[in-house]
């Protein structure tokens, strides 16, 4: 072989790995991803069925990739990594706050009036409580929120506290801690490292229902009054990417989602249509907490 011919060969092959590993070789990729709110182990296996229903119905390349926190879901979404992503309620916000243009599309049928729970180990002798106002019996106990930017595991949570019992979470318990997700919190209320803790509701009983939690250890003390939380955000310049009218199929693939088993990745019973608007109680709240500009 010349020195000439090689060097051209040499040449070529450059150019065509540049090509490769530029954006357009994933142009028609739709890349999404989820907040770990629960055991970040099982994502993957949670989502790729999800991917591979809005591949078939899109007719579209879908690719879900796993993050390892809540704010790196949102870091993702901003810079462009993902183009849709299923956030919490503030997750969401904070995301559609630094990429302009972009929607919240769908929402579970749950989510507009979603719930937490407060859960306490039995050894703290501390009883189920009925009513709209936090008990009074969750002071002076450590206690652990899920993840910071978790809007069921500590956003409204900490807004009831404060509502309720007229104390920040640092003046009315022993001990503060943020476990990361809700999976987490349940382990640690259950091994008694923390006496009381706060979850979202949906993964009580999902966690429950698999037969993670070990009720005469752990039980529900508090149910809180509801808000809406998670939704699925996309950014606003899908249409550009992948052709006029995608956030409006994509809207209605999202809501004509029925298999149970997908659901259930979730969990969720179905979904239905939102908007930002939805969303409006959460900026609220999070600017009295001094979390939002």
């Amino acid at each position: 072989m010349s020195r000439r011919l090689a060097l051209a060969l040499v040449t070529l092959f450059a150019t065509l790995f540049t090509l490769a590993a530029t954006p357009l070789a994933v142009a028609n990729t739709l890349v999404f991803t989820a907040i770990p709110d629960e055991d970040e182990t099982r994502l993957q296996e949670r989502f790729q069925s999800v991917a591979d229903y809005l591949s078939e119905a899109l007719e579209v390349d879908v690719r879900f990739i796993p993050v390892t926190s809540y704010a790196a879901s949102v870091t993702a979404f901003r810079n462009n990594q993902v183009q849709l992503a299923w956030f919490g309620g503030f997750t969401g916000v904070q995301a559609r706050r630094m990429v302009p243009g972009s929607i919240a599309i769908a929402q579970g049928v749950e989510d507009p009036e979603y719930k937490s729970y407060f859960i306490a180990n039995h050894a703290t002798g501390i009883e189920p409580h009925e009513g709209d106002t936090a008990p009074q019996a969750l002071r002076d106990v450590t206690f652990s929120f899920g993840s910071q930017s978790s809007t069921s595991g500590r956003l409204m949570p900490e807004y009831f506290l404060r509502e309720h019992l007229g104390a920040s979470p640092e003046a009315l318990f022993e001990r503060v801690g943020f476990s990361g997700n809700h999976s987490r919190t349940i382990s640690l209320v259950q091994s008694g490292a923390y006496q009381v803790g706060v979850v979202s509701y949906k993964a009580w009983e999902n966690e429950v229902e698999s037969g993670a939690v070990d009720l005469d250890r752990v039980q529900v003390v508090w149910e809180t009054p509801t808000y809406p939380d998670y939704q699925w955000t996309v950014r606003g310049d899908v249409d550009a990417r992948f052709g006029e009218g995608f956030t409006q199929r994509l809207q209605r693939t999202l809501i004509d989602m029925d298999d149970p088993e997908l659901l259930a990745s979730f969990p969720r019973s179905g979904f239905i249509p939102a908007e930002n608007a939805d969303y409006q109680e959460l900026i609220k709240v999070a600017r009295q907490l001094d979390l939002l500009d």
